[in-house]
């Protein structure tokens, strides 16, 4: 039956792939009025999380942003789907990386890299970043569950160099990486809720305590790996820029959960600037204190 589901789906999906941009946007239109009117997908989890986490704003405000943020989910799912066929020219154009000298100098380190980044604006196409830097590229993502689809993102992130590795194959991947002296960076999403039973640690995000992922500062410890965040912006419709911020150079000589906070807070500058971006259709507080 997945088989058959993917049979299906597969010749429809590239041939959204194979639309201009103009046309993309447009259909993302019209996914938006289905996804947000029709199917009304996660709307309660989306008021609910922009509540909580916005409560200063008016309720006018919020619906605004709600709307917006629907609208940005589509544009974003519309432009995963383009990646299958996109040109490295067009996504050059489209996702650029005004300091890029700010992980170079990391480079020279030769050390690898941890980069954290939160799932706001465009994460998907962050795999760009591919045809700028030296070290082996990873991404830690969670595995879908129909494995056509789950090899089909596999195929689609291998055409820009990028590995993807379950939570699970991360340690493995760094242990034999390492001892094959290979030089990598890992990327972690590493906003999103963690199981309660699995949380070393408990932070406000948005003014709300929650337990957060301590991944990504606990392996740079363990592995002796640079710490980075990439913070990612949205210029215009299907247009970013991606900055770089240098969260450790030396993570011995951090406290412990010290780059964890410093990350968080940098994720909640990015909300604050413009909510509408992020994905709030996760159930990012659902463990609140």
């Amino acid at each position: 039956m997945r088989l058959i589901i993917y049979l299906v789906v597969y010749p429809l999906l590239w041939c959204l792939s194979m639309l201009p941009f103009r046309l993309l946007y447009l259909f993302s239109d019209f996914t938006y009025l289905i996804v947000y009117y029709l199917i009304g997908y996660r709307k309660k989890i989306v008021r609910e999380n922009i509540a909580m986490a916005l409560p200063h704003l008016s309720a006018i405000e919020r619906l605004t942003i709600e709307k917006k943020s629907y609208r940005h989910l589509c544009d974003m799912f519309l432009e995963m789907i383009k990646t299958m066929t996109i040109s490295e020219k067009e996504i050059k154009e489209r996702f650029v990386f005004p300091n890029l000298e700010v992980y170079k100098k990391l480079e020279e380190q030769d050390k690898s890299i941890a980069m954290l980044l939160a799932h706001y604006a465009s994460y998907e196409w962050v795999i760009s970043m591919n045809y700028y830097v030296r070290y082996s590229a990873f991404a830690v993502y969670k595995k879908i569950a129909n494995p056509y689809f789950d090899q089909l993102v596999r195929d689609i992130r291998s055409r820009f160099k990028a590995n993807l590795i379950t939570t699970k194959e991360t340690v493995p991947y760094i242990i034999k990486n390492k001892n094959n002296q290979l030089l990598s960076i890992y990327g972690l999403a590493s906003d999103q809720s963690p199981k309660v039973t699995s949380a070393f640690h408990w932070q406000k995000f948005m003014g709300i305590e929650v337990p957060v992922h301590t991944g990504g500062e606990m392996l740079s410890k363990k592995y002796d790996m640079n710490v980075i965040f990439l913070k990612v912006k949205k210029v215009k419709r299907g247009f970013y820029e991606a900055r770089f911020e240098i969260l450790s150079e030396d993570v011995a000589q951090v406290p412990n959960y010290e780059i964890t906070d410093a990350f968080l807070k940098l994720v909640e500058q990015q909300i604050y600037e413009a909510p509408e971006f992020y994905l709030w259709t996760h159930k990012r507080w659902k463990h609140k204190r």
